[in-house]
């Protein structure tokens, strides 16, 4: 399926908005297309969709269709064609031979990699507590075999990433003390996020990513990727998560439900709603999902000046200038 934006196109963006095809687009995740198509539109880019619909055991039936419909009935236009990661896993392969000894087999399951932190003192709960503890980082145990493939971590300064956000402003972590070694390739043989995301976005020429700030976390760690793979690195900007009355993100395990029943008013009940959860401005006065485009990439352009942003500062990390 292929949709083609109005819009002037500038060569010098490119963004996306990368759904998971686990069931039909909710508030959540119509706050984060709006928040990438608006940047695109707003800069006169490229906005493109990818499925990303690696994790096999989650995918719906057909929800990949119902999330471009979804977006088609709310007048977001990609410019493209619509890619699906699961066609794409040839790519991913080559990646991680291309990392060469930076990966190691690990066998550790998910209990022993609990047990072995609890031994280590580390707190249920706390982010200690979500650390890789090394146990295969230098060779497997006799008699065990790989479940995984983990990425090796860099120590002290090395493993201090920078980066400034367009939105949330200066970052800063330590993947050795905050993360640890992560998986690239999980131990039921699928491809984690971590690196399909970072492959998929330099072979699709993204400039800028727009994303909800629960990935905030994930930026050094992608960073770190790009850096070993001699890859781009696109700016970032993290909006507000949607979440639910407990204060969980909104989301298919939280029990979200769909924005678009097919016959709703999209335009009063979710974009209207989506916008002005960004901060958007927008006017009682819009009657068209057209109108309130305009008002919105307006508003939006407001909201990045507002943030000091109108030049879209360059990303900057720890030993790569």
């Amino acid at each position: 399926m292929q949709a083609t934006n109005h819009f002037s196109r500038a060569a010098n963006y490119t963004g996306r908005f990368a759904p998971s095809p686990t069931g039909p687009l909710h508030m959540g995740s119509l706050v984060a297309a709006m928040a990438s198509y608006l940047d695109a539109q707003a800069q006169h880019g490229h906005w493109l969709v990818r499925i990303e619909d690696l994790d096999f055991d989650r995918n719906v039936p057909g929800a990949d269709q119902q999330i471009l419909h979804s977006l088609q009935r709310c007048g977001m236009q990609w410019d493209g064609e619509v890619v699906w990661q699961s066609r794409r896993q040839a790519l991913y392969a080559t990646a991680l031979q291309q990392l060469g000894t930076q990966v190691y087999p690990c066998a550790c399951s998910r209990k022993e990699i609990a047990d072995s932190l609890l031994r280590s003192g580390a707190t249920t709960g706390t982010a200690a507590s979500q650390i890789y503890p090394g146990t295969c980082r230098h060779g497997l145990a006799a008699g065990k075999t790989p479940r995984a493939w983990r990425l090796r971590v860099p120590d002290g300064d090395a493993a201090v990433f920078r980066f400034t956000d367009r939105l949330c402003g200066p970052q800063v972590q330590n993947l050795a003390t905050e993360v640890g070694d992560f998986v690239l390739k999980r131990a039921d043989g699928f491809w984690a996020y971590q690196l399909a995301v970072v492959v998929d976005d330099a072979a699709q020429g993204m400039t800028h990513v727009v994303r909800g700030a629960d990935l905030l976390d994930s930026t050094a760690r992608q960073m770190y990727l790009q850096q070993l793979l001699g890859l781009p690195v696109p700016r970032y900007l993290h909006v507000p998560v949607v979440t639910n009355a407990d204060g969980e993100k909104l989301s298919k395990q939280t029990g979200a439900l769909a924005f678009d029943r097919g016959d709703n008013d999209l335009l009063h009940e979710a974009l209207i709603p989506a916008a002005r959860f960004l901060g958007l401005i927008i006017g009682d006065n819009i009657t068209t999902i057209p109108a309130f485009w305009h008002a919105a990439i307006s508003a939006w352009q407001r909201k990045l000046a507002q943030a000091g942003q109108q030049a879209d500062p360059q990303l900057t990390s720890h030993g790569s200038g």
